[in-house]
């Protein structure tokens, strides 16, 4: 069991970084979940305009944690081995990346969003209703839009301290933003205290305002720190890299970068093959996304406490102890969730109840969050082998591991069973998650394997 198991001093390590990580996410997704409801209250068609425009957004949001992913992985290591100058370079590059990103990310949006919300409307004859979603997403889209940029520079600043070590700064300003923006929605949605109602246009303008506040502060604090966090002093006299050490990043962080454009991509893929059985289980879903991701915030949050504590472990050349912290990691992420999944059960069919909308949906997404909670152990033993082999370099392996396996494998899956066979939608979404067991096996001898176990700093 001392295989597995950690002492106190381990757990309090281990919650110490990863406690503030699951505050700041839990937090949002919560917020998520009431900006969610006040629009289920307004109707289902703004519901669903918002829930596939958002999806949309996902694919940029997961696009620039790819980015500042790929560089991470030398910051931790970097930051483990003292180098702040490699830090600032690293830094240096999130920004040029990020900055290619969101211009090409707002071309998109702004040339090709009514095509890219129409792929997800279909509703047999319900043209009303499919006009409708369509309508108000894109409504919401034009104000989403405006919220890219300092969304991508809170994520730069965010990882970089993270990977320091420093995750109270982020989750402070991760939880002003979500103030914010429950206390906006709550007004611009329902035109409280003398303001318009704006419905759809309302939750996007107090998304928006809250990027900016998250934004905001965390540069503050970062900038106010200068003697302390050595990395930003001087990182705007040039954004200039070396070369040497850019060739490096790109060849290692590429498959990651690549990996994260490609995963998020083929979610939103995943989701407009469900979506071909009708607009109701596009609501559905998101009703049963919004609760799930408030419970996902454990795993998720372990895994980047695990990439920084690996990394900084690998960085400064302690590597059989990388390996017995990861193994104790993994179990403790895996049982954490055996956990929550329960929790998540008692919910199933509760959390529905709360939407104005048709039973149809109440209990679709009722069963899709059963499944949720079913497969959320599974969830986190693959995003913590995700991060532990991100965090010795091998992203082409997490390449392969990750986007790779759900473009080859659940996707193709995904539009068989949902446009060549007769199957009900609950059938096609469970036979879609069963595949992830493979990829367990998969990753579970890539981690026992120890091919991760690197030092790709030690120059």
């Amino acid at each position: 069991m001392k295989k597995w198991i950690g002492d106190k001093k381990f757990y309090m390590m281990v919650l110490a970084i990863a406690v503030p990580i699951m505050i700041q996410n839990g937090i949002t997704n919560f917020v998520a979940m009431l900006d969610n409801i006040m629009i289920g209250r307004v109707g289902t068609d703004e519901m669903s305009g918002v829930a596939v425009v958002n999806q949309l957004m996902f694919v940029f949001n997961i696009s620039v944690f790819g980015v500042v992913s790929g560089a991470g992985i030398f910051g931790a290591q970097f930051f483990g081995s003292g180098n702040m100058v490699g830090m600032r370079h690293t830094f240096r590059f999130k920004i040029i990346s990020c900055a290619i990103l969101a211009a090409i990310g707002i071309s998109i949006m702004c040339v090709g969003g009514e095509q890219l919300i129409s792929l997800y409307l279909h509703d047999g004859g319900n043209q009303e209703s499919v006009t409708a979603t369509l309508y108000f997403g894109k409504k919401y889209l034009r104000v989403m839009m405006f919220g890219m940029v300092p969304y991508a520079m809170a994520q730069i600043y965010a990882s970089t301290l993270r990977e320091m070590g420093e995750t109270v700064a982020p989750m402070k300003a991760g939880v002003a933003a979500v103030i914010t923006n429950t206390v906006l929605n709550y007004i611009l949605i329902f035109g409280k205290f003398g303001a318009p109602r704006l419905g759809v246009e309302g939750a996007a303008v107090a998304t928006v305002v809250s990027r900016f506040v998250e934004c905001g502060m965390i540069m503050v604090w970062t900038h106010r720190r200068v003697e302390k966090l050595e990395f930003i002093q001087g990182a705007y006299q040039s954004l200039a890299v070396p070369r040497e050490l850019a060739g490096k990043i790109l060849i290692k962080g590429s498959p990651l970068m690549v990996n994260e454009i490609l995963w998020s991509l083929g979610m939103a893929t995943m989701t407009q093959c469900y979506s071909t059985y009708g607009l109701s289980v596009v609501a559905a879903l998101n009703i049963s996304n919004t609760i799930a991701n408030v419970c996902n915030v454990v795993w998720i949050a372990m895994g980047s406490a695990l990439s920084i504590i690996i990394g900084q472990l690998l960085g400064a050349g302690k590597l059989q102890e990388a390996r017995d912290t990861d193994n104790k990691l993994i179990f403790f992420s895996v049982a954490s969730c055996l956990l929550i999944g329960g929790i998540l059960v008692g919910l199933s069919f509760v959390f529905p109840k709360i939407y104005n909308t048709t039973e149809e949906v109440k209990s679709l997404a009722g069963t899709f969050i059963l499944i949720e909670a079913a497969f959320m152990p599974v969830r986190a033993f693959l995003h913590a082998t995700y991060f532990t082999l991100r965090s010795g370099g091998k992203t082409g392996i997490t390449f392969l591991f990750d986007g790779g396996f759900l473009w080859a494998c659940s996707i193709p899956l995904a539009i068989v069973l949902s446009r060549f066979t007769g199957l009900e939608i609950l059938q096609t979404y469970v036979l879609c998650q069963c595949v992830d067991i493979v990829k367990c096996m998969i990753g579970f001898v890539l981690v026992k394997k120890g091919v991760w176990i690197q030092n790709i700093v030690s120059e």
